[in-house]
Order: structure tokens, then C-alpha cells, then sequence
């Protein structure tokens, strides 16, 4: 058996590592040595005639292996993150926590999405994210809504079929940029860094621990919505007369140390892939595209619009 051929050593402490190797004692399907492999984190190395590996499985202790038992290995990209391999649909859904009015309907796995009170295209239109598993959809969208209004994909079969339908964008905006980031990460950019104002939000708890709305002065302001350990936030908005004084940072870390109370490890918002000061901060903050989508509408955008 010729062990020892592999792409691991000390350098590779600290990192996800895939390893093939030898199961001492016993024997394969084949009459030869037992070979496994194990995924997981290297978390120790140990050079020499009885050197170790030490990985760090993601579910049970830590194994260690003889280095003379390896047969390969290598280095594997970090597991993507939790809110990473959640789907854009399920997103989507956690951020029906910003409209605590909203009222739902399904057609199929499509979402029929209705408010009484908030005028964002998000409670105003359906959820079309993938197939819908029924025939009807369509018609069933657009006898539901004076203007029916579909949120899609970008790209996606379902936006190509609707625009096959005769359905065009919704207005002249671009798509909308899903980001994620974690809750933590967020927190610590907020405080780092550029200046941010010293002066207290007030906050509104409209909904226990579900919605909240925070606000300075009449100068800046924001709401957040909480549901399942993902916080959202929406209206952040800074008066002309009073921005680059650190306002909107102050807004948003209140509503964040407010879903960190509730609970939240995940943060989220959404913006307009055309806002490209939006999408800097953002990002310095440490938040990350998810997914993105586009309204359309069977009503032809007007050329004032």
C-alpha cells in the first residue's frame, strides 16, 4: 500500500481537509487493507516517524490519524454557510416578517402576497420562485390582482415563461439584490471603522418580537422585522440635510442589537443592483448576494415612468 502521497502537512492546519486512509486491523471487500475517508477540519499536525493528523469531523470528536496511515488527501473549500444554503424561496419567506399585516395565499408553491397597510412591491405581488405544481397559476395571479405584479428569478424558466406570456418588467428598476450576512460580522463592521453617531435611536416595538422601528430625531430612520433566527431590514432612510454624520449606521446597529435580542443569527436586507453606494456599504459591512430577482407585470411600464 503506498501511503503518504497527498496534498496535506502542516500548512493545512485550520482548514477543511478530505482523507483517504488505512482502518489498522482490518480488511477491505477485496482482501487488502480497509480504506475511509473523513471530512472535517485539520486541526493539529505532527511531523516525524510517528507523526499525527488530528481532524475535526463535523459531527463527533475529534480522530486522530498516523500520518504512515494516510493514502491521500487535500485540502476542500469551507462548507458553505447555513443562511448560504438556504434556498431563495425560503429567504424569501423569512421576509415576510417585514410586513407583520401581510396575508398569504398559495398557488402551489407560488405565494400570493397581500397588505393592507404597506405600499412595497413585496406585499403586493406573488412569490414566484420555481415551478408552481399547478396549472392554473398564471390565471389565478392575475385574477387575484387588480395589477398582478410577479416576483421571479432572475433569469429563471419562470421569468422567461411569463415574459413569453406577453408579461413585461414591472418598472424601470433593475433587479433587486438579496443579500445575507451574519449577525455577528455585521455588529462589529457597524462599530469599526467609519464614525458612527453617537446619538440613541428611539425604538418602537410595534410587534414583541417580531417588528420594530427605529428612528432619530426625524433625521434617519428604519424598521426590522424578526422570524426564525433571521433579522430584515427595510426603510433605512437618512435625511439629505443630515447624512454622512454616521445617522443611518446608529439606526442600523439599534435594529440589529434588537433582532440579536430576539434571537437572530442571520441578517438580511434588499436593494436595487443599479445602487451602487448602497451595494459598497453593504458589502463592508459583510453582507453577501443570496440571490436576485425582478418584477414583472402584464401592464406595459409607462414611458413617464
Amino acid at each position: 500500500m503506498n501511503t503518504g502521497q497527498h496534498l496535506l502537512g502542516p500548512h493545512v492546519v485550520g482548514t477543511r481537509v478530505v482523507v483517504r486512509r488505512v482502518v489498522p486491523g482490518e480488511q477491505g471487500p477485496t482482501g487488502g487493507p480497509a480504506l475511509t475517508d473523513l471530512l472535517g477540519e485539520c486541526v493539529a499536525w505532527s511531523s516525524g516517524a510517528d507523526g499525527t493528523c488530528v481532524v475535526r469531523p463535523a459531527d463527533g470528536p475529534d480522530v486522530e490519524i498516523a500520518l504512515r496511515d494516510i493514502v491521500s488527501g487535500k485540502p476542500v473549500p469551507p462548507r458553505p454557510s447555513v443562511r448560504s444554503r438556504v434556498t431563495p424561496e425560503q429567504a424569501q419567506r423569512h421576509a415576510f416578517a417585514l410586513f407583520p399585516d401581510l396575508v398569504t395565499e398559495p398557488v402551489g408553491s407560488w405565494v400570493l402576497r397581500d397588505s393592507a397597510t404597506a405600499t412595497a412591491r413585496r406585499a403586493h405581488s406573488v412569490l414566484a420562485f420555481g415551478p408552481s405544481g399547478v396549472e392554473d397559476d398564471v390565471a389565478r395571479v392575475v385574477a387575484h390582482y387588480e395589477r398582478p405584479v410577479a416576483a421571479v428569478l432572475t433569469h429563471s424558466p419562470e421569468h422567461e415563461r411569463l415574459l413569453s406570456l406577453g408579461w413585461v418588467p414591472e418598472s424601470r428598476d433593475g433587479s433587486t439584490v438579496f443579500q445575507v450576512a451574519g449577525t455577528a460580522q455585521v455588529a462589529r463592521a457597524l462599530r469599526r471603522g467609519t464614525t458612527m453617531s453617537t446619538t440613541e435611536p428611539v425604538l418602537d416595538e410595534a410587534v414583541p418580537g417580531a417588528w420594530a422601528r427605529a428612528e432619530i430625531e426625524g433625521l434617519a430612520t428604519g424598521y426590522a422585522g424578526f422570524a426564525d433566527d433571521w433579522v430584515g431590514f427595510a426603510g433605512i432612510e437618512v435625511s439629505p440635510t443630515a447624512r454622512r454624520q454616521g445617522l443611518g449606521r446608529a439606526v442600523m446597529a439599534a435594529l440589529l442589537d434588537w433582532g440579536a435580542e430576539q434571537g437572530a443569527t442571520t441578517a438580511y436586507l434588499q436593494v436595487l443592483d443599479d445602487n451602487r453606494p448602497a451595494l459598497a456599504l453593504y458589502e463592508a459591512l459583510g453582507f453577501r448576494e443570496h440571490h436576485r430577482y425582478c418584477y414583472l407585470t402584464t401592464t406595459a411600464v409607462s414611458s413617464a415612468g
